[in-house]
């Protein structure tokens, strides 16, 4: 693909020789150009340049030549799928693609202008951060760039793709933005580098190990999709912009699909075991209900014990939040809480409906997850799934145990329609320990204490372990088949498509952060 205007930041502003040195040392780092990464990501012939002339104005001595100071950055616009979208590529090429104040003057134009017309704008991030050179000018740059991803968070989708490093300050701005994208052995995230970290710890680490893609999508949770390569990921690019609208005000576009709304699947007869303790992997649920079984996983490799992901449902995009009880039993910890909030918050801003497919014990006990703040944690996902105002749909497939019940999209969390499939239990806690509790006494006095128990968990699941009383109480819509589970939800979508909910006239609510 070869875009027909080259942008004015890659012609040969100084020698060619020094132009051709610089792309051939980004080459060698195994990273493709600002340039060639605008052609990877945009529709063909479709970029045009804005604020291509921009030139550094710094008049500190101690500003670096540039030669004709042209700027570390390339801004414009352009289309993917033939839809509007603005972007941003960073230079590493030009002085480490750092951030001056007119770098980041002519990226906090160009937001202003996505938040204008409506677009989602898209970062790529290439650089060492603030331009040490040119002193606190240079942070007022960053900061410039920040207040805009604070802005337009909500307005309009913001994706970050880090290829290459992203450093201080700067790194809060793809933090700050719904996805980021990353690439093994490229991305490098961290406010303090290496260096850094040797001169204050003493400690030795390589950038990869401090700031990497694997770290940042297995450990810290601040990437949402790592890719083999800067191709791969910029194809994934396209593909999340296909699920998700223009802008807070928009839905996401309708797609053909040559998958029958009507379709059962035999197979969800079989998937969960008769044994409630046996672990299954719901994955095989979503894929057997969803469009051609195709789920676009979001932080997969983080707190897999929840799953959190975009499908279609008769052409429609539609966000999924479920559990994964291969995982810690499916157990809601720390950081799946705040992995499944930040998802719910994402679809609410942006109009996409929610399925969560449940199937919880509860959250995760001990006193690592109670000292870690579990509590305010998983307010987070219950704030969440409060506030969200889009239609918002839930299946039981198993269980559904106390706090995590509430927690996971139910109707006393505003849930407009609430399935369980035939079999599931929805308490308070397992028979077995209910059992223990409530007659603690009556078993410690019995001469047979297991049997009792046994027999009085029995009891307890035939009365509690159901879900009857939900049902009476009107808490769940329906217990269904589960083959019947995808054209019991297309319909309800369909019934729901219109939903109008009003809030609380107020400034912004206080989430327990």
């Amino acid at each position: 693909m070869v875009i027909d205007n080259k942008p004015s930041h890659m012609k040969p502003l100084c020698n060619s020789v020094s132009e051709d040195a610089r792309i051939a040392a980004q080459h060698a780092r195994g990273k493709l150009t600002s340039l060639e990464r605008i052609n990877l990501l945009l529709d063909p012939n479709t970029f045009q340049e804005i604020a291509g002339l921009a030139h550094n104005h710094a008049t500190n001595a101690n500003a670096p030549d540039t030669g004709n100071n042209p700027l570390a950055v390339i801004t414009g616009s352009g289309k993917i799928n033939g839809r509007p979208v603005f972007l941003f590529s960073q230079d590493f090429t030009i002085i480490g693609g750092t951030i001056s104040e007119a770098e980041g003057q002519k990226i906090a134009h160009l937001m202003d202008l996505a938040l204008e017309y409506e677009a989602p704008v898209i970062g790529i991030y290439d650089s060492g951060g603030a331009r040490i050179q040119e002193g606190v000018t240079s942070l007022a740059g960053v900061g410039e760039i920040l207040l805009r991803n604070t802005r337009c968070s909500g307005a309009i989708p913001q994706i970050a793709v880090v290829v290459g490093p992203s450093a201080g300050g700067s790194a809060y701005s793809p933090s700050l933005c719904d996805f980021v994208f990353t690439v093994k052995n490229v991305t490098q995230m961290y406010i303090t580098g290496p260096d850094v970290v040797k001169s204050v710890t003493s400690e030795t680490i390589s950038h990869q190990e401090l700031g990497g893609a694997e770290i940042h999508s297995q450990k810290s949770g601040v990437a949402h999709f790592i890719h083999d390569s800067e191709e791969e990921c910029f194809r994934q690019v396209r593909r999340l912009l296909s699920f998700i609208p223009q802008s807070c005000n928009s839905k996401p576009q309708t797609v053909k699909t040559d998958d029958s709304p009507d379709r059962c699947d035999e197979t969800l007869q079989t998937i969960v075991p008769d044994d409630p303790r046996k672990p299954y992997d719901m994955k095989k649920i979503i894929s057997a209900v969803v469009d051609n079984g195709a789920l676009m996983e979001v932080q997969s490799q983080f707190a897999r014990n929840i799953i959190c992901g975009l499908v279609r449902l008769a052409g429609n995009s539609v966000g999924i939040v479920a559990q994964q009880p291969a995982i810690l039993a499916g157990a809601i910890d720390i950081n799946a809480s705040v992995k499944a909030a930040r998802f719910v918050r994402f679809c609410d801003a942006f109009n996409i409906p929610l399925v969560s497919f449940v199937d919880v014990p509860g959250f995760m006990p001990g006193a690592e997850q109670e000292h870690g703040g579990i509590i305010r944690h998983g307010a987070k996902l219950i704030y969440a799934y409060a506030e969200a105002t889009i239609p918002k749909l839930s299946v039981i497939t198993r269980k559904a145990y106390g706090g995590a019940y509430i927690a996971m999209s139910s109707q006393h969390l505003r849930s407009d329609i609430n399935y369980a499939w035939q079999g599931a239990i929805i308490a308070v806690m397992g028979a077995e320990a209910a059992v223990n509790i409530i007659f603690h006494k009556m078993l410690a006095e019995s001469p047979t204490p297991e049997e009792t128990c046994q027999k009085l968990a029995r009891e307890y699941s035939i009365n509690f372990g159901n879900t009857l009383q939900a049902s009476k109480h009107g808490y769940i819509d329906g217990v269904i088949d589960p083959r019947q589970t995808r054209p019991m939800l297309i319909h309800a979508m369909e019934t729901l498509h219109n939903k109008q909910q009003k809030v609380p006239q107020k400034k912004h609510g206080n989430m327990p952060l």
